[in-house]
């Protein structure tokens, strides 16, 4: 949904559009006139008000939003119903005049039978699904590629509505089925270990284009977990990756337990502050080095962020109970193998209820890096498991389509594109 801010929408009106601005004025001037008394003045063209509440005031924007873009041009992109919470639903449905109960089918069918079309909504009339039609589609859209490694992993390629490329990953392992998903197209972080990073930011994802990824791999019924692992930051688009998170945790939802989520990201420390207070979703953060001027060298994050202070806000928190902390720790050939470098991270680490997960480094072209041997790397593990740390060694999977950690990337994608 455009979020247009009410004063903004008002001022242009009148000069973009007289007429319309005339006839949602008239309207909605019931609406208007029962909150009188919040407001100090009102003249045409102008609205200057004082704190109304909040319902109130959504639920008039949203309203105005929805004449505004369904006037203004018949023949725009349709309105994407994925990635709506109930809420926004049910204001929908106020604007559409349909039932207030219509909210949580049109949920029902989004996020727990999947629907793939409006039209499949069947508990709605044909009337309503017909009105709901003619400015929203669900938003879904199938992979446009689809690459299979040697060990089963499968990597999907995914355009979006703003002509994006992305990348997802379904990893199979036994019963489990996760899937790695991108919350950015490319990222701005500029981390030196990673192809994302190095393929610099293209654009956000909005919420149901982040969803999409989830609902639309062939996949979908045999997923057991998800990780915000994939292209992009998540925490440089807390609010797209918030309302999906809660599309996936809430009953109205898909209605998975937080424990099945994994979030990862390299430290933003007011971002994560959010994350940690509006979710129960587990959290993963990149570190790879305890050394300050040595992260900063691979990650310029740190020069902002510190990741001393970000340990100084995670040792504030609770991680006893059913939420996970976890460290993600590429071990570099002679950069960040050594065994001070073990003993710095336990050091750094102590006091704090988590795991360490080591990470075979996965070199590309132009890498300024090697990976450590696989024997210094079970070294490593090994003195941190002696200092009190739980450590574990992630698998490497899907290397040979470059989809292992910090090898997806869309830039060649885009350069054919162009």
């Amino acid at each position: 949904m455009l979020r247009l801010v009410l004063p903004v929408a008002c001022c242009l009106l009148p000069v973009a559009c007289k007429g319309l601005f005339i006839a949602i004025i008239r309207k909605y001037s019931p609406f208007f006139s029962a909150l009188t008394r919040d407001w100090s003045t009102f003249r045409t063209g102008e609205l200057k008000f004082c704190l109304l509440p909040d319902f109130y005031l959504q639920t008039l924007i949203f309203l105005i939003n929805y004449d505004i873009l369904s006037s203004m041009n018949k023949d725009m992109t349709p309105v994407s119903l994925l990635g709506m919470n109930l809420e926004e639903a049910g204001r929908l449905c106020t604007a559409l005049k349909m039932p207030s109960f219509s909210a949580e089918q049109i949920c029902n069918w989004l996020y727990r039978k999947a629907v793939s079309s409006i039209d499949e909504m069947t508990n709605i009339s044909k009337k309503n699904r017909a009105l709901l039609a003619q400015g929203h589609a669900t938003g879904r859209s199938m992979p446009v590629g689809r690459q299979l490694s040697r060990d089963g992993t499968v990597k999907y390629l995914f355009k979006t509505r703003n002509a994006l490329f992305i990348e997802t990953v379904y990893i199979p392992d036994g019963d489990r089925g996760t899937l790695c998903i991108s919350s950015q197209g490319g990222c701005r972080r500029g981390c030196r270990f990673c192809m994302t990073g190095q393929q610099g930011l293209q654009g956000q994802l909005g919420a149901g284009e982040i969803l999409n990824q989830i609902f639309s791999v062939p996949e979908f019924e045999h997923l057991t977990n998800i990780v915000y692992m994939g292209m992009g930051e998540p925490l440089d688009n807390l609010e797209e990756v918030m309302r999906s998170l809660e599309v996936l945790t809430s009953p109205w939802g898909l209605g998975w337990s937080p424990k099945r989520v994994t979030l990862s990201t390299i430290g933003i420390l007011p971002a994560v502050k959010i994350f940690l207070k509006k979710s129960r979703v587990h959290l993963a953060v990149s570190l790879h080095s305890p050394i300050p001027e040595e992260r900063q060298r691979i990650m310029p994050v740190e020069k902002k962020y510190p990741l001393k202070e970000l340990l100084h806000f995670l040792k504030s928190q609770d991680f006893s109970g059913q939420r996970r902390l976890s460290f993600e720790y590429i071990l570099f050939r002679g950069f960040n193998d050594t065994s001070a470098h073990a003993d710095a991270l336990a050091a750094l680490l102590k006091g704090l209820e988590c795991r360490v997960n080591l990470i075979r480094f996965h070199s590309f072209p132009g890498a300024p890096f090697e990976g450590s041997g696989e024997g210094r790397i079970l070294s490593f593990q090994k003195r941190l498991r002696a200092r009190g740390l739980t450590c574990t060694l992630r698998a490497s999977r899907g290397q040979d389509i470059l989809a292992a950690c910090g090898m997806l990337s869309t830039k060649n994608t885009i350069n054919r594109q162009v």
